[in-house]
C-alpha cells in the first residue's frame, strides 16, 4: 500500500483563483515499520521552500530537542507487533533528521534541564510535572534494580506505560537547536516558565502527523506558502530508525554513555543513520510524473553536520525495512521507493462542517471521538483531510483554533455520510477539553469548525503506581530509597490481601499528603526521618 503527501500550488495564470484552481502534487511511498520522516522542498538551485510533512515524535513532541544529552541511551525497542515504539523522555536525538536540519536555516532555543545536570536520568519533584504517552519513564531491559526494579521488565515487554511518570520538561537555555521543542504540553507548577513558550516557537506541529506503520496509507495536505510559483523543485524525504544496527553502526561502536546516574536504564539506539532519498518534479499546467528507487545519500551518524554522504557499503542495501530499504519497492505503473505526481485540480466549493460530534468514550487520560463526516463540495464527495486541535481549559473558537494543538491522529477519510472516529490520548484526569475539527478539500478549502467539549474523569484508584510520599521527600521517583519502597510494595504488599488494603489506601491519600509534603522542605526531611528506619527494614526483608 502507498502513503500519500498531497500539496497544492496555485496556478500562475490569469483565470487560476485561488480556492479555485490548483495543481495537486502526490508523493507516493510505503513506509516500514517505526520509521520517524520528514519531507520537505528546495527549489532547483536547492533553497528550502518548506516542510511539508513530519512524524509528530519530532514534529510535536521535541524529539530532537529534549533535556538530556543526545548519547543517552533509549527504550523499549520498537515492536510494531505489540504496539511498542520509542518511549523515552530525556535526550535531544539530534541525530534523527541531520540533512533537514541543516537545511531548513531555522534555529530555536536548546532545551536543557532545569538544574543543569544533563548526564543525570534523576530530577526533584520539585522540576518533575506528569508525563503521559508517548513518553514513559526510563526502565530497564531486566528489571534492574538501579534503575526501577523488577516492574520494568513488564513495562519494557509490553510497552503499557503502566506507572504515572514524572520527567522534568527542561527550560531554554543559551544555547541553539536546529529542531523544535514540544508543541504538546500544557504547563504544570514543576515546569519552568520555558513550557508556555514550547508551542509559539514551534512551526511544524500543524504539519506533524502520527508515525505511520509499515504498509498503511496516509493522506496529509500541505497549504503551501503564497510565494511556491510553478517551476521545478526537488522532493527530499529523510528516514530514520532507532536501534538499526549493522556491521558498520551498532551497539559496541556507539556503546551507551559511562558515568552518568542510573546507566542500567535503557539500551543503546545509535544504528545507521538517517537516509535520504530525492526527487526532481516540475510544476505547472500539466500533468507529469517522476520518481526513484535508490536512496541518495545518507546523514551524519552524530547528527553535527548536514553533509549528506553518498551510498555506500556502511549502509545496509539486503535487508527490508533497514538502511536504504527503510522505504520499500513498489510495483504500480514502474517500480519506485518514492513517486511525485502532478496534475491540476479544479475544486471551487469548501467541505461542509462535520456533524454529529459527540465522545463516545472518556477515560482519564484518552477519549474517543464521533463524528459524522461532510463531503469535498459542500455535503458531496469526500474530504481530502480533516484538521483537528485541541484546547485545554479554554473554549476552542475559530479564531483560537490555529493557536490550538494539533491532535496527532489520523482519520481517513471515508465519504459524505460515513462515521469516523477520532482517538485522544495523553489527557489530563479531571481536566476540560475542547476539540475542533474541520475537513479541508483537494484545494485546501477549509470548512466550518464542529466543536465538542469533554471532561475527563478523576484517575481510577490503583491505577497509579508511584510512591507519592516517599517520592516527594526524596525528590525524586528515581532516588535509591523510593526504588526500595516500591519493589517491596511490588513484590510483597500486593499479593497478600492486607498488603493490598494497604496499597489502595495509600493510593487514596497519598497524592494530597504528598502535596503537602513536597511543598515543605523541613516536611520532607522530616518525612525521610520517618521512613529511614522502614527503608532499612525493607531491605533487610527483601535483599
Amino acid at each position: 500500500m502507498r502513503t500519500l503527501i498531497a500539496f497544492s500550488v496555485l496556478l500562475a495564470s490569469g483565470v487560476a483563483e485561488a480556492g479555485n484552481q490548483c495543481v495537486s502534487v502526490g508523493v507516493d511511498f510505503t513506509p516500514t515499520d517505526s520509521l520517524q520522516i520528514v519531507a520537505w522542498v528546495t527549489n532547483a538551485n536547492g533553497e528550502y521552500v518548506d516542510t511539508i510533512y513530519m512524524t509528530a515524535k519530532t514534529g510535536i513532541y521535541g524529539l530532537g530537542n529534549r533535556p538530556g544529552r543526545y548519547d543517552f541511551n533509549s527504550g523499549p525497542i520498537p515492536d510494531p507487533a505489540k504496539g511498542i515504539d520509542d518511549m523515552w523522555p530525556y535526550g535531544r536525538r539530534i541525530t534523527t533528521f541531520p540533512v533537514w536540519a541543516h537545511a531548513h536555516g531555522m534555529t530555536f532555543p536548546e532545551v536543557g534541564f532545569q538544574n543543569g545536570a544533563e548526564n543525570d536520568l534523576s530530577h526533584g519533584t520539585s522540576q518533575s510535572s506528569t508525563e503521559h504517552l508517548p513518553y514513559c519513564r526510563p526502565v530497564s531491559p531486566d528489571g534492574t534494580f538501579q534503575c526501577g526494579g523488577p516492574g520494568d521488565k513488564e513495562v519494557w515487554d509490553t510497552g503499557t506505560c503502566a506507572s504515572v511518570a514524572y520527567t522534568d520538561k527542561g527550560m531554554f537555555t543559551a544555547k541553539t537547536s536546529l529542531y523544535p521543542p514540544r508543541a504538546d504540553l500544557n504547563p504544570q507548577a514543576q515546569d519552568s516558565p520555558s513550557v508556555a513558550m514550547y508551542r509559539e516557537t514551534n512551526p511544524f506541529d500543524a504539519i506533524s502527523k502520527a508515525t505511520p506503520k509499515g504498509g498503511t496509507a496516509t493522506t496529509i495536505n500541505w497549504p503551501v506558502p503564497e510565494d511556491a510559483l510553478p517551476g521545478d523543485y526537488v522532493l527530499w524525504i529523510e528516514a530514520s530508525k532507532a536501534f538499526d544496527f549493522n556491521a558498520t553502526y551498532n551497539s559496541t561502536v556507539y556503546p551507551a554513555p559511562t558515568n552518568i546516574g542510573y546507566a542500567a536504564c535503557g539500551m543503546p539506539y545509535r544504528g545507521q543513520p538517517s537516509v535520504v532519498y530525492k526527487v526532481p518534479f516540475t510544476v505547472g499546467p500539466q500533468a507529469m510524473s517522476a520518481s526513484t528507487v535508490d536512496y541518495v545519500g545518507y546523514g551524519d551518524a552524530d547528527g553535527s553536520t548536514g553533509t549528506l554522504h553518498a551510498p555506500d557499503s556502511t549502509i545496509t542495501t539486503n535487508t527490508p525495512g533497514s538502511g536504504a530499504l527503510r522505504l520499500q519497492l513498489v510495483s504500480d505503473g514502474g517500480m519506485y521507493r518514492v513517486r511525485v505526481r502532478t496534475s491540476p485540480q479544479d475544486d471551487a466549493s469548501a467541505p461542509s462542517a462535520p456533524t454529529s460530534l459527540e465522545s463516545v468514550d472518556v477515560q482519564s487520560t484518552t477519549a474517543t471521538l464521533q463524528f459524522v463526516e461532510p463531503g469535498d463540495d459542500g455535503a458531496i464527495g469526500t474530504a481530502a483531510s480533516y484538521e483537528i486541535r485541541i484546547r485545554a481549559s479554554h473554549e476552542i473558537t475559530e479564531e483560537n483554533f490555529k493557536d490550538s494543538m494539533p491532535v496527532v491522529a489520523t482519520v481517513t477519510p471515508g465519504g459524505a455520510g460515513k462515521v469516523a472516529t477520532v482517538d485522544l490520548t495523553g489527557l489530563l484526569p479531571e481536566t476540560d477539553y475542547w476539540v475542533g475539527i474541520r475537513a479541508l478539500d483537494d484545494c485546501f478549502n477549509p470548512g466550518p469548525l464542529a466543536i465538542v467539549h469533554l471532561t475527563t474523569p478523576e484517575i481510577v484508584p490503583g491505577a497509579v503506581d508511584a510512591c507519592f510520599v516517599a517520592t516527594a521527600a526524596y525528590g525524586s521517583m528515581m532516588a535509591n530509597d523510593v526504588e526500595t519502597l516500591r519493589h517491596f510494595r511490588d513484590s510483597l504488599l500486593q499479593h497478600t490481601v492486607m498488603g493490598e488494603l494497604f496499597v489502595e489506601t495509600y493510593y487514596t491519600f497519598g497524592p494530597a499528603a504528598a502535596g503537602i509534603v513536597g511543598e515543605s522542605e523541613l516536611l520532607r526531611s522530616t518525612a525521610r526521618a520517618v521512613l529511614a528506619p522502614i527503608v532499612a527494614a525493607v531491605r533487610r526483608l527483601t535483599y
